[in-house]
């Protein structure tokens, strides 16, 4: 099968989606893919920043094929099917894998091109398929489990750590208390040094290695104080999937949402923080205090991130929903997932 796989992403990275390309990145390798990134035509952002216009991306030459699968962060990224001129004809199958698809603004008319797409939220499904008249489905994300979890088991010497974006009431109260020299703990936040562009990959692999070492890493979902023109889901994002698998006990809203209760329902997978903030900080010392009786969820988080929620297993998903055949190089892939699952089951 004749695979080529689009995603925007790698050529422009951005720390926030890195999960999300790294699904573009294994299709290509488990499937010998052409990979194409069209680069978003830099007026086209401006207009689409200020609501008059969609993005417009770089025009890119391919040959066709069997399959173009689209890997795609929001829906708009669907619309880079249109930088290859003649794609239905070149191509006898198009899908998609959609992230944040809760985006129903994003679905523009490119859509209609897709044979299928993939969306993260089964409350998402009835829009694109009854809009579009396209076969939908539902698949979660995902997380490149095989590369980025603990081969051992490290001391944890960062107490506390945040990434990305942390309600402010919040933040507020843990630098208040943890940053001032009569405690005991570190709280470690914000660690990555670049949002975007070359060093994000490199960088990714520092924030791993972090989050090995750390002991509660902190996520709350988007309701809580959104802020400006930031998006409002109750998703489980790349954050909960990438903290759980560094063995962090994970601990501040979980999304109410069907999507967290089956991607996150194993006892203990997170820890509920109060309202209010201050009494949060009360909450995680005495966590922290308990140090010793988490390694059995610590090993629990990662086993059951490694065997539920690696992107292999959503390619597997995927074969089997469109009939693609199985490469060996996925059957070999999944096997050491197996094999690395196996060192933390209890």
């Amino acid at each position: 099968m004749k695979m080529t796989v689009m995603c925007a992403g790698v050529s422009a990275p951005h720390a926030g989606w890195a999960a999300i390309d790294e699904l573009a990145l294994i299709l290509c390798r488990i499937f010998d893919a052409e990979l194409l990134s069209p680069v978003i035509q830099k007026s086209s952002l401006l207009r689409r920043m200020s609501g008059r216009e969609k993005m417009q991306f770089s025009t890119m030459e391919s040959a066709g094929g069997d399959v173009l699968f689209v890997v795609a962060r929001g829906p708009e990224d669907l619309s880079m099917v249109r930088s290859i001129s003649n794609v239905r004809h070149k191509f006898q199958k198009i899908h998609a894998f959609v992230t944040d698809s809760y985006f129903q603004s994003g679905f523009y008319g490119e859509t209609e091109l897709f044979d299928s797409i993939t969306v993260t939220a089964h409350e998402d499904v009835e829009f694109p398929a009854h809009r579009f008249g396209i076969r939908v489905h539902h698949l979660h994300q995902g997380t490149d489990a095989l590369q980025w979890v603990p081969r051992q088991e490290f001391k944890r010497e960062i107490d506390i750590m945040s990434f990305g974006r942390t309600p402010a009431s919040y933040q507020s109260a843990f630098t208040n208390i943890f940053h001032k020299m009569d405690s005991r703990y570190l709280y470690l936040h914000s660690p990555l040094g670049n949002l975007s562009g070359p060093t994000v990959q490199m960088e990714r692999g520092m924030l791993f290695k972090l989050l090995h070492r750390t002991r509660i890493s902190l996520a709350f979902h988007l309701l809580i104080e959104p802020q400006g023109n930031r998006p409002r889901s109750m998703m489980v994002t790349s954050r909960w999937l990438e903290s759980l698998l560094s063995g962090c006990i994970v601990a501040g809203k979980r999304p109410v949402s069907r999507m967290a209760d089956e991607m996150l329902d194993w006892t203990g997978s997170t820890v509920e923080l109060s309202d209010c903030a201050t009494d949060a900080v009360d909450q995680l010392h005495d966590l922290l205090r308990e140090e010793d009786t988490l390694h059995l969820q610590r090993r629990a988080n990662i086993f059951n991130t490694v065997t539920r929620h690696d992107w292999r297993q959503r390619v597997l998903q995927l074969c089997d929903m469109h009939a693609w055949p199985i490469p060996q190089s996925l059957t070999s892939e999944l096997e050491q997932l197996h094999f690395v699952a196996e060192q933390w089951r209890d």
